[in-house]
C-alpha cells in the first residue's frame, strides 16, 4: 500500500478537514498542470491517477476493513483535476494566471469551490455513489462525478457572465 499516494502527499493526515486540504494540494498541482503540461495532459493523468486509486483503495481496505477513510484524499484530486479540466479547460503561461480577463484563476477558484460544495453535500447521484457503491470505485465514483459537475457549472457561470457583459 502506498499510503504517500492515497493521502496526496501526506496532506490526507491533516487533523482537521483532510478533505479540504487535499482539495487545496490538488488545486496547485491542478493549475501547475495546466500551466506546464496543458489540459489534455491534465485529463489523460486524472484517468491514470484515478485507474491506479481505485486498485490501492481496494488494495488498503481489504487489509484494514476501513471503507471511505477520511485520511485518504487522493479521490480529491482525481474530483478537483477532473473539475480543472472541464473549466477553465486552458493553458496559460505563468504571468498570464492572475489576468481576470481570461478568467482562469476564476474558474479555477469557482470549481475548486462547487467542488467542495458538491463533494461535501453529495446531492442527487453523487451521494448514491457514494453510498450504494463498495470499494476504490464507490470512494472515487462520487468525487469524480462531483468535479465533472462542478467544472461544467463553473463554466456555465463563467460564460454568463462574460456573456453579461457583452450585454452592458
Amino acid at each position: 500500500m502506498n499510503w504517500f499516494f492515497i493521502t496526496l502527499g501526506y496532506s490526507g493526515l491533516s487533523p482537521k478537514a483532510p478533505g479540504t486540504a487535499g482539495s487545496v494540494v490538488a488545486l496547485f498541482l491542478g493549475i501547475l498542470v495546466l500551466v506546464y503540461f496543458g489540459v489534455q495532459t491534465l485529463f489523460f493523468a486524472t484517468v491514470l491517477i484515478s485507474v491506479l486509486a481505485i486498485k490501492a483503495i481496494n488494495k488498503y481496505e481489504e487489509q484494514t476493513g476501513i471503507h471511505d477513510d477520511s485520511r485518504i484524499v487522493i479521490d480529491e484530486l482525481a474530483g478537483m483535476w477532473f473539475a480543472l479540466s472541464v473549466a477553465p479547460a486552458m493553458g496559460v503561461s505563468l504571468g498570464e494566471i492572475s489576468d481576470w480577463q481570461n478568467g482562469f484563476l476564476i474558474q479555477s477558484i469557482l470549481s475548486f469551490v462547487l467542488f467542495r460544495y458538491f463533494d461535501i453535500t453529495k446531492p442527487s447521484i453523487i451521494g448514491r455513489i457514494d453510498r450504494e457503491t463498495k470499494g476504490g470505485v464507490g470512494v472515487m465514483g462520487d468525487d469524480i462525478i462531483a468535479g465533472f459537475v462542478a467544472g461544467i457549472l463553473s463554466a456555465v457561470i463563467w460564460q454568463g457572465f462574460v456573456k453579461l457583459q457583452t450585454l452592458l
